[in-house]
This record gives structure tokens, C-alpha cells and sequence, in this order.
């Protein structure tokens, strides 16, 4: 079995020792998502970290829906997040779901009743706030704490067979309302709620707790290292008291699995509270779930990002047992490294201005030979238009210059990228005019005579494909939305812009979800209405 690399991680260093100790023969992990919404940037690093660890070890990762909750969840989200999972490059078995245990959840909580660990609280809410305590101090035991369990055995029975309405009663934990930890003063287990389920339907009418239900489905499935972000920490308590009485009990089997914090993934220019996305897409801030502009795998697949890009920045920032802040320029340069290998190259004219070849001959075409790709000479090589007017950028001239510019200005030669070189006489009629010289082009012996500094791209007037571009950008313009005001203030005016560019012929064939680099422009992506940028060239967002 091949080992992965030790010291790239603690976990991995928590894995190793546990192999070595003979603790576990197989590695299993798993990767819990509610299906209430669609996965985030956050979650890609946690599928890479839970499907990747167990890769390299020879085990396996369970996908598993935590589907306690049955008023916000939908097989829409059941089935974007499996088309995400492998969209990313992860295999799975059967995916399983919370609800596949409720049975034995159900009879679990019998178990601790009838043991005197678990009690049916019939208080209100507002009396179970009030008797939990603060931080400093200590909670108060309800009145219904001292319950029989043949009682509470009773009451919990009718709340399953619908006799109560919502919030009458819960289930709660015995342990400890002195506890220093708020999360050990009797958590409740179970409530009542009278919700068709998107998989049960009817069939239940109280629903466990997600701090009871996750030990459970991880023990249950043979889970052996639960990966969880830091805010689950204060739960590791609870977590070990609920499977260590189930295991004393005969009810779940040893070795249980091991809860494992780590830092959750906090980016620059970017907002993952599923609140603030929600916000987002409903008030219209942005055109749905799969805007390119937002933090969600749908949005970003459609931006033209990589699996391989996400995995490259996963790998890339480890795991912490520290939350840290990690600059959004990291991710995007993930992407154009592996961009730069697998997107071939186009050229494009995205403001476009004609230029004119005054002794070109009318009517007149060439072929200019164009590398696919100028690293991969294996790529090949395709033939490109080349006509007496073409479209160029509106740039790549200027009437008077300033210092240190090369391209085309009154006087000026220039080389028409894998062409020939041409001479500026100016701009007439909202046109450049120019002339070239037939033995310069590109490819052949004459073209080393001419020596020039300027080199520029160019489509056929001719035969470009004019179509939409959308020139997507960073959704806010602060690098910590809404930390001096509300995080609507902060998006960014000019995350958005489209406009009809002029391509290559060739870009006419291009199906949704193929990549390409536009020579000088950055990568971008077939998309449903025209293309999408994915990144630029460079990061423009880099701090002086």
C-alpha cells in the first residue's frame, strides 16, 4: 500500500500513528454535507481532505447526507452535491444518508432513557434558555429532570407517534447541567416536528439532533478519524460521552471513531456564510446559484475553475489547527498554473477597432500558422485567417504615443502576431490604416529582416466570431466584506462586464465548458451565452 507524505499535515501524522499502532487496519472517512444548499469553495477543501487522505492510504470516504433537518432540504441539493463531489475527481459508493439510521437513532435514545441518561424536558423554550446558564454561570436542572425512565419511555413513544405538537416536548442528554461546558448541560437529542421528510415522508414526527445523529452515522458506518471544522470542537465532549455509553451498552462496536478539528477555509474577497449567499441570490445581487461570481462550486464551474486547480490549493494550504485568512490570489493562481497547461490558445479581440492593409489585395485571404499551444509543440498547429482588414484592439493604437510605446502609432511597424509586419499611416475614418511588407511573414526567411519591437494579435474582419464576453471579476472589493459595513456595500461595481468580442473563427465550435487562453487577455470558458473569464494572466489585485 502506498504511503503518503508524512509531516504534510497533522492529521496525516494522527493517521499514520494509528496505522502503525495497529488501531486501525483501514482508513475511513467521510464528508457530511446537509443537502440545504449548494457546496462552496469551504466545502471543496473538506472533500479534497476527507476523499484525499484516505486515497493516499488505501481506505475509503463515505459520502453521507446529514438529512435531520426536514423542512429546508431538496433532491435538487442532494443531487448538485453528488454532481460536485465528482465533479471534483472523488469517487464514492452508495451515497448514505442520516435517514437510513433513524431506526436505530430511535432505539438508541430508548437505550439512554431506560439507562436514566436521557429525560423528556417538557418545558418551553424560553424556560430551557433561561435554565442553561452563561459562561461564568452554572445551568439549572429542569423540574422534569427526575422523570422515571418507564415515564419518559412513555412520553418519548407519543412524541414519535405524533401526540404532541411541535415544541411540547424534547429529548434531552443526562450529564451535567453544572458543566463548565454549555454543550454538556443536557443537549437535546430529539424534537418534535411535524415536517414531511424528502425521503421518509410522513413516517416521522420527531427528529434527532445533528450533535446526536453525526457520532452516531460515523460510528455506525465504521468511521475512523471524523474531520470537522473548529467550531465543532466544543461538541467533542458530547461526542465522546453519546458513542462511549452506546459502546458500554452493547450498541455500537469498538474501536469509535476519533473526532479531529481543523481550521475552516476563510478567504479574501469572499463570502461563505450560507446566510450571506442566500442573501446574495435572492435579493438578485447576483443571477443565481451558479453565477461565476459567487464562492459555490456551481458558480465556479461555469467560471471556467479547474478540479485540478482546486485540488493544487488544497494541497498547497494544508490544514491548520488555526484559523487563518487566505488571500483569494492564492486559489486563482492555482487555476492558472494548471490553466496554463491544459487551455490551449486563441486569439480574441475584445475591443475591437479596424485596421486596414491598404496594399493587401482586395478580396485577397492567407493562412497564418498559429501553435495551439507555444509550450507543446506537440499540440500542433492551426491555420488562421489572415485578410486585407481585420479587428485589433483598440489599444494597441495610439495617435500620439506615450514614452516606451511600441505598438501602432503614425510611423511605426509592428508585427501582426504569426503574420506579417506592417507599417502605421494613421487613422482614417475610424479605421487604422496601415501597409505591409509580403516577404516578412511569419514563419519564413524574409521575416528575420525585420527587426520590431511591437507585436500584436489580430482576427480576420472577415471571419470572426463576434460573440458575447462576459469579463468576470472579484464579487467584492474588500478583502473582508462587510468588516467596517454592511458586506453589500462592498461588492464590487466592476465584478461584471460584458461586451461583443471578436474571435477567431475557429471559437465558433467551442462547446459549453471547454477552456482556452486568449492570447494577452487570460483564460476564459465556453459558457451557454458566449464565454466567461476565468482568471487574468496576472493577479491585478496584488497589493504594491
Amino acid at each position: 500500500m502506498e504511503r503518503a507524505p508524512s509531516s504534510s499535515n497533522f492529521i496525516r501524522q494522527i493517521i499514520e500513528a494509528d496505522l502503525a499502532s495497529g488501531k486501525h487496519q483501514e482508513i475511513v472517512t467521510r464528508f457530511p454535507p446537509e443537502p440545504n444548499g449548494y457546496l462552496h469553495f469551504g466545502h471543496a477543501k473538506s472533500i479534497c481532505l476527507n476523499f484525499g487522505l484516505p486515497q493516499q492510504y488505501g481506505g475509503r470516504c463515505n459520502l453521507r447526507f446529514d438529512d435531520t433537518n426536514p423542512e429546508k432540504e431538496e433532491q435538487e441539493y442532494v443531487d448538485a452535491i453528488m454532481d460536485a463531489v465528482k465533479w471534483l475527481g472523488f469517487d464514492f459508493q452508495t451515497p448514505l444518508f442520516a435517514s437510513d439510521y433513524f431506526d436505530f437513532m430511535y432505539r438508541a435514545a430508548g437505550h439512554l432513557i431506560e439507562r436514566g441518561l436521557a429525560y423528556v424536558d417538557s418545558q418551553s423554550a424560553e424556560e430551557m434558555r433561561a435554565s442553561r446558564g452563561t459562561l461564568t454561570e452554572p445551568g439549572t436542572n429542569s423540574r422534569f429532570r427526575d422523570r422515571s425512565p418507564a415515564e419518559n419511555l412513555e412520553l418519548f413513544k407519543a412524541m414519535k407517534e405524533g401526540a404532541f405538537p411541535d415544541g411540547a416536548h424534547v429529548l434531552r442528554a443526562k450529564i451535567d447541567m453544572a458543566s463548565p461546558n454549555i454543550n454538556l448541560r443536557d443537549p437535546v437529542l430529539y424534537r418534535i416536528k411535524h415536517a414531511e421528510h424528502h425521503r421518509t415522508g410522513g413516517k416521522w414526527c420527531v427528529y434527532p439532533m445533528y450533535t446526536y445523529a453525526h457520532p452516531i452515522e460515523d460510528a455506525v458506518e465504521r468511521v475512523t478519524h471524523s474531520l470537522c471544522t473548529l467550531e465543532f470542537e466544543d461538541q467533542r465532549p458530547f461526542y465522546d460521552w453519546l458513542l462511549e455509553r452506546l459502546a458500554e451498552g452493547g450498541l455500537l462496536e469498538r474501536p469509535l471513531p476519533r473526532q479531529i478539528e481543523f481550521a475552516r477555509l476563510n478567504l479574501t474577497y469572499v463570502v461563505l456564510s450560507k446566510r450571506r449567499l442566500i442573501q446574495l441570490v435572492e435579493d438578485g445581487h447576483v443571477a443565481g446559484w451558479d453565477d461565476p461570481r459567487l464562492p459555490t462550486l456551481a458558480g465556479a464551474r461555469r467560471r471556467g475553475y479547474t478540479p485540478e486547480g482546486f485540488r493544487a490549493f488544497a494541497e498547497q494550504i494544508g490544514v491548520s489547527k488555526a484559523n487563518q485568512l487566505i488571500e483569494l490570489g492564492v486559489l486563482e493562481e492555482c487555476m492558472r498554473r494548471h490553466l496554463n497547461e491544459v487551455a490551449p490558445r486563441r486569439m480574441a479581440v475584445l475591443d475591437p477597432v479596424r485596421l486596414v492593409i491598404d496594399n493587401f489585395p482586395e478580396g485577397a485571404q492567407d493562412l497564418a500558422s498559429v501553435p495551439n499551444h507555444p509550450q507543446k509543440p506537440d499540440w500542433g498547429k492551426r491555420e488562421v485567417p489572415f485578410t486585407r482588414e481585420l479587428w485589433i484592439e483598440r489599444d494597441d493604437f495610439q495617435a500620439q504615443p506615450p514614452k516606451g510605446y511600441f505598438r501602432l502609432f503614425p510611423g511605426n511597424e509592428v508585427r501582426l502576431r504569426y503574420g506579417y509586419v506592417v507599417k502605421c499611416l494613421g487613422m482614417e475614418n475610424g479605421a487604422v490604416r496601415c501597409t505591409y511588407y509580403p516577404d516578412s511573414k511569419s514563419g519564413t526567411p524574409g521575416a528575420d529582416n525585420y527587426k520590431v519591437k511591437g507585436n500584436i494579435h489580430w482576427v480576420s474582419a472577415q471571419h470572426a466570431h463576434a460573440a458575447p464576453v462576459h469579463l468576470y471579476d472579484r464579487l467584492f472589493k474588500a478583502a473582508n466584506p462587510g468588516a467596517e459595513r454592511d458586506f453589500l456595500e462592498d461588492i464590487n461595481p466592476e465584478s461584471k462586464r460584458t461586451l461583443i468580442a471578436q474571435l477567431e473563427p475557429g471559437l465558433r465550435a467551442a462547446r459549453p465548458g471547454e477552456r482556452f487562453q486568449f492570447e494577452r487577455h487570460g483564460y476564459f470558458v465556453a459558457d451557454r451565452d458566449g464565454f466567461n473569464r476565468t482568471v487574468t494572466l496576472r493577479d491585478s489585485w496584488t497589493k504594491p
